[in-house]
Protein backbone atom coordinates (compact mmCIF):
# COMPACT_ATOMS: atom_id res chain seq x y z
CA UNK A 1 0.00 0.00 0.00
CA UNK A 2 2.87 2.36 0.84
CA UNK A 3 6.32 2.43 -0.84
CA UNK A 4 9.54 4.69 -0.65
CA UNK A 5 10.32 6.86 -3.66
CA UNK A 6 12.91 9.57 -4.38
CA UNK A 7 11.81 12.46 -6.53
CA UNK A 8 13.83 15.19 -8.35
CA UNK A 9 14.12 18.53 -6.43
CA UNK A 10 11.94 21.38 -7.50
CA UNK A 11 13.28 25.01 -7.51
CA UNK A 12 11.15 28.13 -7.11
CA UNK A 13 12.66 31.54 -7.99
CA UNK A 14 11.76 34.53 -5.81
CA UNK A 15 9.44 37.06 -7.32
CA UNK A 16 10.62 40.02 -5.17
CA UNK A 17 14.35 39.53 -4.64
CA UNK A 18 16.72 39.87 -7.49
CA UNK A 19 19.57 37.53 -7.96
CA UNK A 20 22.88 38.90 -6.72
CA UNK A 21 25.91 38.86 -8.88
CA UNK A 22 29.38 39.23 -7.45
CA UNK A 23 32.43 40.52 -9.32
CA UNK A 24 35.93 40.68 -7.93
CA UNK A 25 38.05 43.72 -8.95
CA UNK A 26 40.88 45.79 -7.51
CA UNK A 27 42.32 49.34 -7.85
CA UNK A 28 45.75 50.75 -7.06
CA UNK A 29 46.56 54.42 -6.19
CA UNK A 30 49.74 55.96 -7.35
CA UNK A 31 52.68 55.76 -5.06
CA UNK A 32 52.71 58.56 -2.48
CA UNK A 33 55.81 60.70 -2.63
CA UNK A 34 57.06 62.38 0.57
CA UNK A 35 59.79 64.96 0.85
CA UNK A 36 61.34 66.66 3.90
CA UNK A 37 62.17 70.36 3.82
CA UNK A 38 63.60 72.66 6.51
CA UNK A 39 62.91 76.36 7.07
CA UNK A 40 64.97 78.85 9.02
CA UNK A 41 63.83 82.19 10.47
CA UNK A 42 65.57 85.38 9.46
CA UNK A 43 68.91 85.73 11.11
CA UNK A 44 69.17 88.57 13.64
CA UNK A 45 72.25 90.54 14.39
CA UNK A 46 72.87 92.90 17.27
CA UNK A 47 74.86 96.01 16.73
CA UNK A 48 75.70 98.90 18.98
CA UNK A 49 76.23 102.49 18.01
CA UNK A 50 77.78 105.20 20.07
CA UNK A 51 77.46 108.86 19.22
CA UNK A 52 80.59 110.82 19.29
CA UNK A 53 81.22 112.85 22.38
CA UNK A 54 80.20 116.43 21.90
CA UNK A 55 83.35 118.30 22.72
CA UNK A 56 82.80 122.04 22.73
CA UNK A 57 85.20 123.81 20.52
CA UNK A 58 87.30 126.55 21.96
CA UNK A 59 86.31 129.49 19.84
CA UNK A 60 88.49 132.55 19.91
CA UNK A 61 87.88 135.81 18.19
CA UNK A 62 90.39 136.69 15.58
CA UNK A 63 92.49 139.55 16.68
CA UNK A 64 92.47 142.00 13.79
CA UNK A 65 93.64 145.55 14.20
CA UNK A 66 93.90 146.24 10.53
CA UNK A 67 93.02 149.74 9.29
CA UNK A 68 90.67 148.22 6.71
CA UNK A 69 88.46 146.62 9.42
CA UNK A 70 88.42 149.79 11.46
CA UNK A 71 87.35 151.83 8.44
CA UNK A 72 84.59 149.29 7.60
CA UNK A 73 83.13 149.41 11.14
CA UNK A 74 83.33 153.18 11.20
CA UNK A 75 81.22 153.39 8.04
CA UNK A 76 78.72 150.61 8.92
CA UNK A 77 78.03 151.33 12.62
CA UNK A 78 75.80 154.40 12.05
CA UNK A 79 73.72 152.54 9.46
CA UNK A 80 73.22 149.46 11.65
CA UNK A 81 72.40 151.53 14.74
CA UNK A 82 69.84 153.53 12.77
CA UNK A 83 68.03 150.36 11.66
CA UNK A 84 68.06 148.91 15.17
CA UNK A 85 66.47 152.08 16.55
CA UNK A 86 63.75 151.80 13.91
CA UNK A 87 63.04 148.21 14.98
CA UNK A 88 62.68 149.21 18.62
CA UNK A 89 60.11 151.86 17.74
CA UNK A 90 58.24 149.77 15.15
CA UNK A 91 54.86 148.15 15.90
CA UNK A 92 54.92 145.96 12.83
CA UNK A 93 55.02 142.71 14.84
CA UNK A 94 52.89 143.74 17.82
CA UNK A 95 50.64 140.89 18.85
CA UNK A 96 52.45 138.36 16.69
CA UNK A 97 53.21 134.97 18.15
CA UNK A 98 54.32 131.73 16.57
CA UNK A 99 51.41 129.29 16.05
CA UNK A 100 52.41 125.65 16.28
CA UNK A 101 48.83 124.40 15.91
CA UNK A 102 46.21 125.04 13.28
CA UNK A 103 44.46 128.34 13.90
CA UNK A 104 40.84 128.13 15.02
CA UNK A 105 38.23 130.84 15.48
CA UNK A 106 35.45 128.84 17.16
CA UNK A 107 34.82 127.40 20.60
CA UNK A 108 33.74 123.76 20.40
CA UNK A 109 32.51 121.15 22.88
CA UNK A 110 34.94 118.20 22.77
CA UNK A 111 33.47 116.05 25.57
CA UNK A 112 30.04 115.64 27.16
CA UNK A 113 30.46 113.73 30.42
CA UNK A 114 27.57 112.05 32.24
CA UNK A 115 27.60 109.50 35.06
CA UNK A 116 25.03 106.95 33.84
CA UNK A 117 25.19 105.09 37.17
CA UNK A 118 23.31 107.92 38.84
CA UNK A 119 19.72 107.15 37.87
CA UNK A 120 18.19 110.49 38.76
CA UNK A 121 19.51 113.82 37.54
CA UNK A 122 21.83 115.03 40.30
CA UNK A 123 23.26 118.55 39.71
CA UNK A 124 26.95 119.24 39.31
CA UNK A 125 27.99 121.33 42.31
CA UNK A 126 31.68 121.89 41.54
CA UNK A 127 34.50 121.12 39.09
CA UNK A 128 38.26 120.90 39.51
CA UNK A 129 41.23 120.11 37.21
CA UNK A 130 44.17 118.25 38.75
CA UNK A 131 47.74 119.57 38.78
CA UNK A 132 48.60 118.02 35.39
CA UNK A 133 45.46 119.36 33.71
CA UNK A 134 44.57 115.89 32.39
CA UNK A 135 41.95 114.77 34.94
CA UNK A 136 38.72 116.58 35.73
CA UNK A 137 36.85 115.90 38.96
CA UNK A 138 33.10 116.42 39.31
CA UNK A 139 31.10 116.66 42.54
CA UNK A 140 27.41 115.83 42.54
CA UNK A 141 24.77 116.97 45.03
CA UNK A 142 21.61 118.99 45.42
CA UNK A 143 21.40 122.70 46.17
CA UNK A 144 17.72 122.84 47.11
CA UNK A 145 17.72 121.10 50.48
CA UNK A 146 14.72 121.61 52.72
CA UNK A 147 15.67 119.05 55.35
CA UNK A 148 18.55 116.77 56.36
CA UNK A 149 20.39 115.43 53.33
CA UNK A 150 19.69 111.87 52.24
CA UNK A 151 20.31 112.26 48.51
CA UNK A 152 22.49 110.14 46.24
CA UNK A 153 25.81 111.91 45.71
CA UNK A 154 29.25 111.09 44.34
CA UNK A 155 32.71 112.29 43.38
CA UNK A 156 33.70 111.25 39.84
CA UNK A 157 36.86 111.73 37.80
CA UNK A 158 37.58 111.41 34.07
CA UNK A 159 41.08 111.21 32.58
CA UNK A 160 40.82 113.10 29.29
CA UNK A 161 44.35 112.19 28.18
CA UNK A 162 43.42 108.54 27.66
CA UNK A 163 43.17 107.27 24.11
CA UNK A 164 39.53 106.29 24.65
CA UNK A 165 37.39 108.43 26.96
CA UNK A 166 34.18 106.74 28.08
CA UNK A 167 32.01 109.81 28.39
CA UNK A 168 29.23 108.03 30.31
CA UNK A 169 31.52 106.07 32.62
CA UNK A 170 33.97 107.87 34.94
CA UNK A 171 37.36 106.33 35.67
CA UNK A 172 36.84 106.74 39.42
CA UNK A 173 33.59 107.01 41.37
CA UNK A 174 33.41 107.63 45.12
CA UNK A 175 29.86 107.33 46.44
CA UNK A 176 28.77 109.67 49.23
CA UNK A 177 26.03 109.47 51.84
CA UNK A 178 25.68 113.26 51.88
CA UNK A 179 25.64 115.73 49.00
CA UNK A 180 29.11 116.85 47.96
CA UNK A 181 29.11 120.65 47.69
CA UNK A 182 32.69 121.46 46.65
CA UNK A 183 36.00 119.87 45.64
CA UNK A 184 39.63 120.98 45.13
CA UNK A 185 42.60 119.04 43.74
CA UNK A 186 45.94 119.41 45.52
CA UNK A 187 48.10 121.99 43.66
CA UNK A 188 51.09 119.62 43.38
CA UNK A 189 49.97 116.02 44.03
CA UNK A 190 47.84 114.95 41.05
CA UNK A 191 45.98 112.13 42.85
CA UNK A 192 45.06 113.98 46.06
CA UNK A 193 41.67 115.72 46.20
CA UNK A 194 39.61 117.34 48.96
CA UNK A 195 35.84 117.58 49.22
CA UNK A 196 33.28 119.30 51.44
CA UNK A 197 29.85 117.85 52.16
CA UNK A 198 26.40 119.18 53.00
CA UNK A 199 26.68 117.88 56.56
CA UNK A 200 29.80 120.00 57.21
CA UNK A 201 32.45 117.30 56.83
CA UNK A 202 35.79 117.91 55.07
CA UNK A 203 37.41 114.86 53.45
CA UNK A 204 40.62 114.12 51.55
CA UNK A 205 40.98 111.20 49.10
CA UNK A 206 43.84 109.66 47.17
CA UNK A 207 42.26 108.40 43.95
CA UNK A 208 45.48 106.58 43.08
CA UNK A 209 44.99 104.18 45.99
CA UNK A 210 42.13 101.97 44.81
CA UNK A 211 42.09 99.85 47.99
CA UNK A 212 41.59 102.71 50.44
CA UNK A 213 40.98 106.09 48.83
CA UNK A 214 39.90 107.99 51.95
CA UNK A 215 43.01 109.59 53.45
CA UNK A 216 41.55 111.82 56.17
CA UNK A 217 38.31 113.38 57.40
CA UNK A 218 37.41 116.20 59.75
CA UNK A 219 34.45 114.31 61.14
CA UNK A 220 31.37 116.09 62.45
CA UNK A 221 31.57 118.05 65.69
CA UNK A 222 32.66 121.30 67.31
CA UNK A 223 35.88 121.36 65.27
CA UNK A 224 34.13 121.16 61.94
CA UNK A 225 31.44 123.05 60.09
CA UNK A 226 27.93 122.91 61.48
CA UNK A 227 26.40 123.71 58.09
CA UNK A 228 27.30 122.87 54.45
CA UNK A 229 30.89 123.43 53.31
CA UNK A 230 30.67 125.88 50.41
CA UNK A 231 34.27 126.13 49.12
CA UNK A 232 37.73 124.61 49.59
CA UNK A 233 41.13 125.99 48.65
CA UNK A 234 44.69 124.71 49.14
CA UNK A 235 47.14 127.40 50.33
CA UNK A 236 50.90 127.28 50.66
CA UNK A 237 52.15 127.13 54.25
CA UNK A 238 54.86 129.79 54.14
CA UNK A 239 56.11 128.79 57.59
CA UNK A 240 56.89 125.20 56.64
CA UNK A 241 59.77 123.68 54.75
CA UNK A 242 59.39 121.65 51.60
CA UNK A 243 56.40 123.42 50.08
CA UNK A 244 53.68 122.05 52.34
CA UNK A 245 50.07 123.04 51.64
CA UNK A 246 47.24 123.58 54.10
CA UNK A 247 43.56 123.24 53.31
CA UNK A 248 41.10 126.06 53.99
CA UNK A 249 37.33 125.54 54.10
CA UNK A 250 34.44 127.97 54.38
CA UNK A 251 30.82 127.20 55.09
CA UNK A 252 27.29 128.47 55.50
CA UNK A 253 28.00 128.66 59.24
CA UNK A 254 30.33 131.62 58.59
CA UNK A 255 33.46 129.77 59.71
CA UNK A 256 36.78 129.90 57.86
CA UNK A 257 38.81 126.89 59.02
CA UNK A 258 42.42 126.04 58.20
CA UNK A 259 43.40 122.37 58.23
CA UNK A 260 46.79 120.69 58.22
CA UNK A 261 47.12 117.23 56.69
CA UNK A 262 49.44 115.41 59.09
CA UNK A 263 49.99 111.64 58.92
CA UNK A 264 46.67 110.99 57.21
CA UNK A 265 44.68 113.12 59.64
CA UNK A 266 43.11 116.57 59.26
CA UNK A 267 44.17 118.76 62.15
CA UNK A 268 42.43 122.09 62.74
CA UNK A 269 45.15 124.73 63.19
CA UNK A 270 43.35 128.08 62.81
CA UNK A 271 39.84 129.46 62.74
CA UNK A 272 38.33 132.67 61.43
CA UNK A 273 34.87 134.05 60.79
CA UNK A 274 32.97 136.88 59.15
CA UNK A 275 30.84 138.31 61.95
CA UNK A 276 27.68 140.37 61.86
CA UNK A 277 29.66 143.36 63.11
CA UNK A 278 31.03 143.66 59.56
CA UNK A 279 27.56 144.24 58.11
CA UNK A 280 26.97 147.67 56.54
CA UNK A 281 25.03 150.07 58.73
CA UNK A 282 22.00 150.03 56.47
CA UNK A 283 21.76 146.25 56.87
CA UNK A 284 22.71 145.87 60.53
CA UNK A 285 19.86 145.80 63.04
CA UNK A 286 19.96 146.84 66.66
CA UNK A 287 20.31 143.98 69.12
CA UNK A 288 21.47 141.65 66.36
CA UNK A 289 24.42 140.38 68.40
CA UNK A 290 27.78 139.16 67.12
CA UNK A 291 27.76 135.83 65.32
CA UNK A 292 29.14 134.40 62.05
CA UNK A 293 27.42 135.01 58.69
CA UNK A 294 27.01 132.42 55.94
CA UNK A 295 29.83 132.37 53.37
CA UNK A 296 29.64 131.05 49.81
CA UNK A 297 32.98 131.66 48.04
CA UNK A 298 36.65 132.50 48.61
CA UNK A 299 39.71 133.50 46.58
CA UNK A 300 43.29 134.19 47.68
CA UNK A 301 45.40 137.02 46.31
CA UNK A 302 48.00 135.80 43.79
CA UNK A 303 50.83 137.92 45.24
CA UNK A 304 50.03 137.88 48.95
CA UNK A 305 49.35 134.47 50.52
CA UNK A 306 47.78 136.09 53.60
CA UNK A 307 45.13 138.18 51.82
CA UNK A 308 41.89 136.70 50.56
CA UNK A 309 38.39 137.78 49.57
CA UNK A 310 35.15 136.06 50.63
CA UNK A 311 31.58 136.42 49.40
CA UNK A 312 28.55 136.10 51.68
CA UNK A 313 25.11 134.61 51.16
CA UNK A 314 23.42 137.93 51.90
CA UNK A 315 25.48 139.67 49.15
CA UNK A 316 28.43 141.09 51.07
CA UNK A 317 32.08 140.95 49.95
CA UNK A 318 34.98 141.22 52.41
CA UNK A 319 38.75 141.49 52.25
CA UNK A 320 40.30 139.30 54.93
CA UNK A 321 43.76 138.41 56.19
CA UNK A 322 45.07 135.31 57.91
CA UNK A 323 47.18 137.49 60.24
CA UNK A 324 44.17 139.49 61.48
CA UNK A 325 42.98 138.87 65.05
CA UNK A 326 39.71 140.76 65.15
CA UNK A 327 36.69 140.49 67.39
CA UNK A 328 36.19 137.05 68.91
CA UNK A 329 33.09 135.09 67.95
CA UNK A 330 30.29 134.77 70.49
CA UNK A 331 30.19 132.27 73.33
CA UNK A 332 27.81 130.09 71.37
CA UNK A 333 30.60 129.28 68.90
CA UNK A 334 32.39 126.22 70.30
CA UNK A 335 35.75 125.21 68.86
CA UNK A 336 39.14 123.95 70.10
CA UNK A 337 40.90 126.91 68.42
CA UNK A 338 39.97 130.59 68.88
CA UNK A 339 37.56 131.96 66.25
CA UNK A 340 38.21 135.62 65.42
CA UNK A 341 36.98 137.97 62.73
CA UNK A 342 39.34 138.08 59.75
CA UNK A 343 37.66 141.04 58.03
CA UNK A 344 39.84 144.01 57.22
CA UNK A 345 37.69 145.84 54.67
CA UNK A 346 34.09 145.76 53.41
CA UNK A 347 33.19 146.30 49.75
CA UNK A 348 29.90 147.46 48.27
CA UNK A 349 27.54 144.51 48.45
CA UNK A 350 25.52 142.83 45.70
CA UNK A 351 21.73 142.83 45.85
CA UNK A 352 21.66 139.06 46.35
CA UNK A 353 23.91 136.11 47.21
CA UNK A 354 27.48 136.27 45.94
CA UNK A 355 28.29 132.84 44.48
CA UNK A 356 31.76 133.42 43.05
CA UNK A 357 34.84 135.57 43.66
CA UNK A 358 38.15 135.23 41.79
CA UNK A 359 41.39 137.21 42.13
CA UNK A 360 43.08 138.28 38.91
CA UNK A 361 46.23 136.29 38.08
CA UNK A 362 47.66 139.35 36.30
CA UNK A 363 46.94 142.23 38.68
CA UNK A 364 47.46 142.13 42.43
CA UNK A 365 44.59 144.51 43.25
CA UNK A 366 41.81 143.22 41.00
CA UNK A 367 39.18 140.57 41.67
CA UNK A 368 35.79 139.80 40.17
CA UNK A 369 32.52 138.61 41.64
CA UNK A 370 29.19 137.35 40.34
CA UNK A 371 25.83 137.12 42.01
CA UNK A 372 22.30 135.82 41.69
CA UNK A 373 21.38 139.48 41.02
CA UNK A 374 22.69 138.88 37.48
CA UNK A 375 25.80 141.08 37.54
CA UNK A 376 29.54 140.53 37.20
CA UNK A 377 31.63 143.10 39.03
CA UNK A 378 35.33 143.90 38.96
CA UNK A 379 36.64 145.41 42.19
CA UNK A 380 39.94 146.88 43.27
CA UNK A 381 41.23 146.02 46.73
CA UNK A 382 41.82 149.76 47.12
CA UNK A 383 38.24 150.88 46.40
CA UNK A 384 34.91 150.12 48.03
CA UNK A 385 32.75 150.40 44.92
CA UNK A 386 33.19 148.24 41.79
CA UNK A 387 35.23 149.80 39.00
CA UNK A 388 33.45 147.86 36.24
CA UNK A 389 30.05 146.13 36.15
CA UNK A 390 28.88 143.71 33.46
CA UNK A 391 25.16 142.96 33.27
CA UNK A 392 24.43 140.20 30.77
CA UNK A 393 20.84 139.40 29.87
CA UNK A 394 20.65 136.39 32.19
CA UNK A 395 18.32 135.41 35.00
CA UNK A 396 21.06 134.47 37.44
CA UNK A 397 24.85 134.09 37.45
CA UNK A 398 26.27 131.14 39.35
CA UNK A 399 30.00 131.18 38.55
CA UNK A 400 32.66 133.43 37.03
CA UNK A 401 36.41 133.27 36.60
CA UNK A 402 39.40 134.99 35.02
CA UNK A 403 41.25 133.24 32.20
CA UNK A 404 44.62 131.87 33.38
CA UNK A 405 46.38 132.93 30.15
CA UNK A 406 44.70 136.10 28.88
CA UNK A 407 44.46 138.95 31.41
CA UNK A 408 41.26 140.45 29.92
CA UNK A 409 39.20 137.29 29.29
CA UNK A 410 36.40 136.36 31.72
CA UNK A 411 34.03 133.38 31.77
CA UNK A 412 30.60 133.28 33.42
CA UNK A 413 27.88 130.63 33.86
CA UNK A 414 24.20 131.61 33.77
CA UNK A 415 20.94 130.31 35.18
CA UNK A 416 19.55 129.90 31.66
CA UNK A 417 22.18 127.31 30.69
CA UNK A 418 24.71 129.49 28.88
CA UNK A 419 28.46 129.99 29.01
CA UNK A 420 29.47 133.62 28.48
CA UNK A 421 33.01 134.52 27.43
CA UNK A 422 34.07 138.17 27.62
CA UNK A 423 37.11 139.78 26.04
CA UNK A 424 37.44 143.16 27.77
CA UNK A 425 39.89 144.24 25.08
CA UNK A 426 37.14 143.80 22.51
CA UNK A 427 34.07 144.92 24.47
CA UNK A 428 33.33 145.77 28.10
CA UNK A 429 29.63 145.07 27.79
CA UNK A 430 28.96 142.29 25.26
CA UNK A 431 30.41 138.76 25.41
CA UNK A 432 32.40 137.61 22.37
CA UNK A 433 30.91 134.10 22.76
CA UNK A 434 27.53 133.04 24.13
CA UNK A 435 27.37 129.23 24.13
CA UNK A 436 24.67 126.74 25.11
CA UNK A 437 26.31 124.88 27.98
CA UNK A 438 23.34 122.73 28.99
CA UNK A 439 21.61 120.14 26.81
CA UNK A 440 18.33 120.78 28.63
CA UNK A 441 18.74 124.54 29.20
CA UNK A 442 19.25 123.93 32.92
CA UNK A 443 21.22 126.32 35.16
CA UNK A 444 25.01 126.00 34.89
CA UNK A 445 26.33 125.85 38.45
CA UNK A 446 30.07 125.32 37.86
CA UNK A 447 32.75 126.71 35.56
CA UNK A 448 36.49 126.01 35.56
CA UNK A 449 39.39 127.02 33.29
CA UNK A 450 42.25 124.54 32.89
CA UNK A 451 45.48 126.12 34.16
CA UNK A 452 47.75 123.54 32.48
CA UNK A 453 46.05 122.65 29.22
CA UNK A 454 44.94 126.21 28.71
CA UNK A 455 42.77 125.61 25.64
CA UNK A 456 40.35 123.57 27.77
CA UNK A 457 37.63 124.67 30.16
CA UNK A 458 34.62 122.88 31.65
CA UNK A 459 31.07 123.65 32.75
CA UNK A 460 28.59 121.61 34.79
CA UNK A 461 24.81 122.00 34.92
CA UNK A 462 21.82 121.14 37.11
CA UNK A 463 21.08 118.00 35.05
CA UNK A 464 24.44 116.44 36.01
CA UNK A 465 26.07 117.02 32.61
CA UNK A 466 29.65 118.25 32.24
CA UNK A 467 30.73 119.85 28.96
CA UNK A 468 34.44 120.24 28.18
CA UNK A 469 35.17 123.09 25.76
CA UNK A 470 38.14 123.75 23.49
CA UNK A 471 38.81 127.47 23.31
CA UNK A 472 39.97 129.20 20.17
CA UNK A 473 43.23 131.05 19.66
CA UNK A 474 41.83 134.53 20.31
CA UNK A 475 40.83 133.49 23.84
CA UNK A 476 44.08 131.75 24.72
CA UNK A 477 46.86 133.79 23.14
CA UNK A 478 47.84 136.94 24.96
CA UNK A 479 48.18 140.11 22.91
CA UNK A 480 50.68 142.92 23.42
CA UNK A 481 48.01 145.29 24.80
CA UNK A 482 46.24 142.91 27.21
CA UNK A 483 48.20 143.97 30.27
CA UNK A 484 47.89 147.63 29.32
CA UNK A 485 44.09 147.29 29.05
CA UNK A 486 43.90 145.57 32.44
CA UNK A 487 46.04 148.28 34.01
CA UNK A 488 43.70 150.92 32.54
CA UNK A 489 40.72 149.15 34.14
CA UNK A 490 42.55 148.97 37.46
CA UNK A 491 43.44 152.67 37.38
CA UNK A 492 39.98 153.81 36.32
CA UNK A 493 38.85 154.17 39.97
CA UNK A 494 41.28 157.08 40.35
CA UNK A 495 39.67 159.00 37.47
Amino acid sequence: MFADETLEPVEFKSTWKKERSLVDSSVQTKDLETKDRGVQSVKCKDKEMQTEEDIPEDIQLYDDDSPELFEFLRRMEPLVSKELRKNVQSHAFDGYSVRWEEETDTVTCVHTLVNKEIAQEIPVTDLSWNSTGSVIAVSYGRVDHEDWCNHIAALCTWNLDRRVVEQDKPNVTIDQTSCLMCIAWHPVKPSLIAGGSFNGEVMVWDVGNADNMLVATSGIGDDSHSEPVSKLVWILDTGSKGGKYNLMSIGYDGRILMWSLVQKTLKLVKGYAVLTESLPRQVKRKGLGIYPMGLSCISFNRDDETTFVVGALYGGIYRCNTETQGTAAGKDVKCSVPIHSAVGYTFAEHKSSVLSVDSSPYHRNLFLSCSIDGSIRIYSLLEKDPILTLEPNARFLYASSWSPVRPVVIGAATGSGQLLLYDLGHSRSVPVFQLEASLKSMPVYALRFNHKQTKLMATGDAAGTVMVWKLNDSLTEQTARDQEILNDIASSHFN
